[in-house]
């Protein structure tokens, strides 16, 4: 019989993604097949599996705390926002269209049956299923056709724990107010709350939790202290208030553009972990300054974006910095903005705008969505920076949706030798014939090692710095080393056993509806 608990969160960004990663690595520890499972996602940061299926990256870096393979059926319904109001809408992994906000919710009850379905199709494979809500289970306005909170609470027969973030201030009025506003159907599958990012002496705490608990009925089955390891974020929220700004002294400083429609910023978690590396998100042109690294991410919206960075002096920054020397690197999007041209039709309103003109190459929209893991290495440049790279092997994925044609002055940054697990030869991405400027449309080339190591000791040398006399360590490897130590954590501030207790319990009232 298999087992579900679900976390959900008095908001967003309350570290619910975290937390169900935790669970994940803990009932592995302990000998389950557990797997994550989340029927809606709305983000920026994706991943393709290896049959091409476009999902959430947080379900991506649950299923690896679980030691799984990622499964598209862990998120079977991924929302992509490309302005205020309007998302791509990914359904099992493959784009079906766009939508605003109100046909979607219209849509929903349509995808209701279609996502229980998935969900018991995971559920047969596995001993375990970590459901993770969205928002808020209070977000009373769309409880009609809720699928991802309590609707899908009551799809799955799920226990719930909520999770509330006292570091953003008000925990218990947050704890309060969301159990006030649930029916009482939906109250009573909550079977605790987690006050999560605590610091602070918990002896002060603890005559809240007392009073919160005899307000609410429901036990605080954890205090989940402040957790400073790196793991990945759901999704561009995490970068508000200089989340990602690392303090110390260190010898590189590497700024990523902070685009409105920022994609895939997971790409640079490999860089922020490096010892020598100060990784920093950029808003405003005065900002740049005078970096060793320049990266203009991902984009959901290349054109609204790079209209963006006009309206905002971004550019004119870009432009400067890259007069004064610094080495400019796109990546998907980012790479398609550093073009002569883009000529879209399918992202935005713009029918066609310049781009930053540092390489020469168009770039042409497409209504196909590519969506492909690969296999790569960087072909032997004659000069700059990114020679350093010649000849070492990448791997990562591509989701995009425009074609790039090369001019005279640019060569191809790379050659695709597998897509989805096939041979092939393609070329990919750009660099300028000064070999200071390149883009690829491969996403996680930096989880790639010694690709990473290799650049950061060309930079160094060109600071007139030794390579860094320090082991190799790649992203996935610190990753795991991060999954342990939060189970550690986890194990000692919330209770386990009542966690299993809680599961056996509601899987004993029946199956999944």
């Amino acid at each position: 019989m298999t087992m579900s608990i679900m976390v959900q969160g008095t908001a967003s960004d309350v570290g619910k993604s975290v937390l169900v990663a935790g669970l994940c690595r803990i009932f592995a520890q302990d000998g389950h097949r557990a797997a994550p499972f989340k029927a809606q996602n709305m983000a920026l940061n994706s991943w393709i599996t290896r049959d091409g299926a476009e999902m959430g990256r947080a379900q991506v870096f649950q299923a690896e705390a679980a030691g799984i393979e990622p499964d598209v059926r862990m998120n079977p319904v991924l929302l992509k926002p490309t302005s205020d109001r309007k998302s791509q809408v990914i359904v099992m992994g493959e784009a079906l269209c766009h939508m605003d906000a109100m046909d979607y919710h219209r849509y929903k009850p349509q995808l209701r049956a279609r996502v229980g379905e998935v969900f018991r199709s995971l559920a047969a494979d596995f001993d375990i299923i970590v459901l993770e809500g969205a928002g808020s289970p209070a977000e009373i306005n769309l409880r009609d056709r809720d699928i991802v909170n309590m609707g899908m609470a009551q799809q799955a027969n799920a226990p719930v724990l909520l999770v509330a973030d006292i570091d953003k201030g008000g925990v218990f009025a947050a704890i309060y107010g969301t159990l006030a506003l649930l029916r009482p159907d939906e109250k009573a599958r909550v079977k605790g709350v987690i006050i999560n990012k605590f610091r602070g002496d918990l002896a002060l705490l603890k005559p809240g939790i007392a009073q919160i608990e005899a307000l609410t009925g429901v036990p605080v089955v954890g205090v989940m202290p402040w957790f400073d390891e790196p793991l990945e974020d759901e999704d561009g929220v995490a970068l508000q208030g200089d989340k990602y700004r690392l303090g110390g002294a260190r010898e590189l400083d590497i700024a990523v553009v902070q685009l409105p429609h920022i994609a895939n910023f997971s790409d640079f978690n490999a860089l922020a972990v490096q010892p020598d590396v100060r990784l920093r998100y950029v808003k405003r042109g005065e900002a740049l300054g005078v970096p060793d690294l320049l990266i203009i991410p991902g984009s959901k919206n290349t054109l609204g974006d790079l209209a963006y960075l006009r309206e905002n002096g971004i550019d004119a920054a870009i432009h400067r910095a890259h007069g004064q020397s610094v080495p400019v690197l796109g990546i998907c999007g980012g790479f398609q903005m550093l073009g002569r041209r883009v000529t879209d039709g399918i992202e935005s309103g713009i029918a066609e705008t310049d781009g930053l003109g540092l390489l020469d190459c168009d770039t042409r929209f497409e209504p196909r969505k590519i969506t492909t893991q690969v296999e790569a290495g960087v072909q032997a440049l004659p000069a700059g920076i990114f020679a350093a790279m010649g000849g070492l092997a990448l791997s990562g994925y591509e989701i995009h949706m425009g074609q790039t044609t090369l001019g005279a002055g640019a060569r191809p940054f790379a050659t695709l030798l597998r897509q989805n697990g096939r041979p092939c030869r393609q070329d990919d991405g750009a660099v300028n014939a000064a070999g200071d400027v390149a883009g690829s449309y491969i996403h996680g080339l930096f989880d790639s090692p010694l690709f990473t190591r290799a650049l950061l000791d060309a930079l160094r040398e060109r600071r007139g710095l030794d390579a860094l006399d320090t082991p190799v360590t790649g992203w996935r490897e610190r990753k795991e080393l991060s999954f342990d130590a939060l189970a550690g954590q986890m194990r000692a501030h919330i209770d386990i056993p009542l966690l299993y207790r809680i599961m056996r319990e509601q899987a004993a009232t029946g199956e999944p509806a």
